[in-house]
């Protein structure tokens, strides 16, 4: 009686009146909706209201069952997708939701392991390495072990101990199953690896998740009291699912089987960091016991989009399979631009947005430009750029991840953990103080001779031996800098202790004194740094410096998007995930490029890029453009290309083609005179030339030309003055 009057309380404020949570649902959705017990895999086409089930699972399982929030575990990708949930399940159901863990798996991960540190061998003060950290570790870890960069490339390594790591593979596991000379000496980089992250008391994202997995599997007490606690889990997106993650849900589920699990096998696109798209395909063989329900009907798209992202994914033969089908007008058809070339196609994108914002008066963050390699964005950049067009890249430089950003961080992450040598390295002379690298390395000398870490080797500097006494007051002064603020910490929110520190180091002072605009742009990215911690402590409960870095070290390209910006949206598919434009335009549809040359060989890498496709196509609501370039830059060369298959497997009454312009039909139709491979060319600086090859036409002919002055040069035929030798 208790327990119902405590979970009473928890819905009495601020909810959606009761009787709605149900009658805004199709009987579909209902239906996923009231199943509560057992496993459920519900199979959540485009466009078909996932997000709003989920929620409202959660509204239902607390308001209709009195169901405890702190019981419910619910799961998202991104911390964005997670926001969204929780503001979402607070209009339903008030203060409860404030009871309930709804995150990230690697946030799940981290706030368990800080919990539980002491059974899962951890230090609960430890930092969240990004991958520029991680770098610098292998690195010296390469170093250490007398290795070559050039053999064992420092991301290769990273991405092998990131797989060993999503697949459980402990260190000593992977030395077992090391093989031939190479992968011995990964394990060996491996374990080094761990052993530098553990002397800074730091763990990378894999390990959030491998540590949790490990500690649960080694630990069944720590197991039970959180399969206690989550008796109700709800998954989203779980096509994109790894092993690690399969594991870590199938731990926590396995005593009460109360597991939601959401996604579409048609829009699995992370094998290529370790997703799994078999976890969706053999839900059932894992949990025999499970319900399939299937959300079909779209409320995105117009019929003639999803007929023709369904004509093309239906080719894949790793599918579960279902019908998509929506109650809005048949819409446009789809539009294909046929191109010359990579600048050709960007004119043409950009025509097409003024033409659209001056018709139909759309604001600009209606459009989406996607594509497949970031590479591609250069020649959108400058065409919009050209035409005064302001645009947003999803997925370019982080804001985490510039300079002057990283350096506040840095001190930030050492104020929090004094163990931490990344961080310290990479500001003990930012702003410049008179530390140079040989100083630093008789420091790291002594720290290791002492077994001590770098920071308290700094308070006691007076102790190392080749520095002169000036170097060692300015050694110490930063040592007690950083102890200041550590032991300041404990009683200072995190934005008036950051705000304190960068105004004590000088850093704003010195790019000041630089006096350049992008001083000027850097000193603004710190003062917006600032601004987000000030933000965070406004919006937390923990307003503390260790709550704040746990937070940003979660953060991906997209929780950083401002979609409200008056923008065109420029970014990668992968990132387009989730997210719904009314116009979209793929740019770059050809074979080779999308899908990828390497992945035609692989069925599995072929099937997974055709997946990318349907969803750049299913983020439309109203209009779908698709552009390719018989003449492309890759590679630092020209290439010629042909449409993409997965245009071809469009049907053609879908479909409406624009093709060339005049100009460019008259250029690569045009077969210039005088330029044969295996001719003779003069060129006015280089002399008389061979053409050894030859790609694209007329004008816009690219040729590979071998000068005995300067040896083989690659011209374009319209601006290297060439003349028939």
């Amino acid at each position: 009686m208790r327990e119902k009057r405590r979970q009473s309380s928890y819905t009495s404020k601020g909810y959606k009146k009761a009787g709605s949570i149900l009658t805004d649902l199709n009987p579909v959705q209902r239906e996923a909706v009231q199943q509560a017990y057992g496993p459920l895999l519900i199979l959540a086409g485009a466009g078909s209201g996932k997000t709003r089930v989920l929620t409202y699972k959660v509204a239902y399982l607390v308001r209709e069952l009195r169901i405890s929030p702190r019981k419910i575990l619910a799961v998202t990708f991104t911390n964005k997708a997670a926001q969204e949930m929780k503001q979402r399940i607070e209009q339903l159901v008030g203060t409860a939701s404030l009871n309930m863990w709804i995150s990230t798996f690697h946030s799940i991960c981290a706030r368990i392991l800080r919990r539980e540190a002491g059974s899962a061998g951890v230090d609960p003060n430890f930092v969240i390495y990004d991958t520029d950290d991680q770098l610098t570790v292998v690195k010296k870890a390469l170093e250490k072990l007398k290795l070559s960069r050039e053999q064992f490339s420092p991301k290769m390594v990273l991405s092998k101990i990131s797989w060993a790591k999503n697949s459980l593979i402990s260190p000593q596991g992977f030395t077992q199953l090391s093989g031939n000379f190479f992968e011995q000496n990964i394990a060996r980089i491996y374990q080094e690896y761990q052993k530098g992250l553990a002397a800074n008391n730091a763990l990378d994202f894999d390990d959030l998740l491998m540590k949790t997995a490990m500690l649960f599997d080694s630990n069944p007490s720590v197991l039970e009291k959180y399969q206690q606690r989550f008796q109700f889990i709800l998954v989203d997106e779980y096509q994109d699912t790894n092993h690690a993650q399969y594991v870590l849900v199938k731990q926590l589920a396995s005593r009460h089987r109360n597991l939601c699990v959401v996604g579409d096998d048609d829009q699995s696109i992370y094998g290529w960091r370790g997703a799994d798209i078999r976890n969706i395909l053999d839900f059932e063989r894992d949990y025999p016991e499970a319900k399939v329900i299937r959300l079909e009907q779209n409320y995105r798209s117009t019929k003639r989009i999803l007929e023709a992202a369904s004509a093309v994914v239906k080719n894949n033969l790793g599918r579960k399979g279902k019908t998509l089908w929506t109650q809005k007008a048949k819409g446009d058809k789809l539009t294909i631009f046929e191109c010359a070339d990579e600048r050709d196609e960007a004119e043409r994108i950009v025509e097409t947005i003024l033409e659209e914002r001056g018709r139909n008066g759309r604001s600009l963050n209606d459009f989406v430009i996607l594509y497949r390699t970031n590479a591609q964005s250069r020649a959108l950049e400058d065409g919009l750029r050209r035409r005064g067009l302001p645009y947003t890249i999803v997925g370019g430089l982080r804001f985490y991840e510039r300079k002057e950003v990283k350096d506040i961080l840095a001190y930030l992450k050492l104020i929090c953990n004094p163990r931490d040598s990344v961080s310290l390295n990479r500001i003990i002379n930012v702003p410049r103080r008179g530390i140079g690298q040989i100083t630093v390395g008789k420091v790291e000398e002594f720290a290791t001779g002492a077994g001590i870490s770098l920071l308290q080797a700094l308070m006691q500097a007076e102790q190392i031996e080749g520095i002169s006494a000036a170097t060692k007051k300015r050694l110490k002064d930063f040592a007690e800098l950083i102890d200041s603020f550590a032991k300041a910490k404990e009683t200072t929110p995190a934005d008036r202790l950051a705000a304190e520190l960068v105004e004590r180091i000088g850093y704003l002072q010195e790019l000041r004194r630089e006096g350049t605009l992008e001083a000027q742009i850097r000193a603004d990215n710190i003062q917006e740094l600032l601004s987000g911690i000030t933000e965070f402590v406004e919006r937390s409960p923990d307003s503390s410096l260790d709550a704040f870095l746990a937070e940003v070290s979660l953060l991906t390209d997209i929780d950083r998007w401002d979609e409200s910006r008056d923008a065109v949206t420029l970014m990668t598919l992968h990132c387009a995930k989730g997210l719904e434009f009314p116009i979209v335009f793929i740019a770059g549809l050809e074979e080779g490029l999308f899908p990828l040359s390497r992945s035609v060989e692989s069925l599995d890498e072929l099937e997974e890029e055709r997946r990318l496709f349907y969803v750049g196509i299913t983020r439309a609501k109203e209009k779908v453009f698709l552009s390719f370039a018989y003449d492309r830059h890759r590679y630092n060369s020209a290439m010629y290309a042909v449409e993409s298959r997965f245009i071809k497997e469009i049907p053609s009454h879908l479909l409406q083609r624009v093709g060339l312009q005049q100009q460019w039909k008259t250029l690569m139709t045009e077969e210039l005179p005088g330029f044969q491979v295996g001719s003779w060319v003069i060129h006015p600086q280089w002399g008389r030339g061979k053409i050894l090859s030859k790609t694209g036409f007329g004008e816009n002919t690219k040729l590979a030309v071998y000068f005995d002055t300067v040896g083989e040069k690659r011209l374009l035929v319209r601006y290297a003055e060439l003349e028939p030798g």
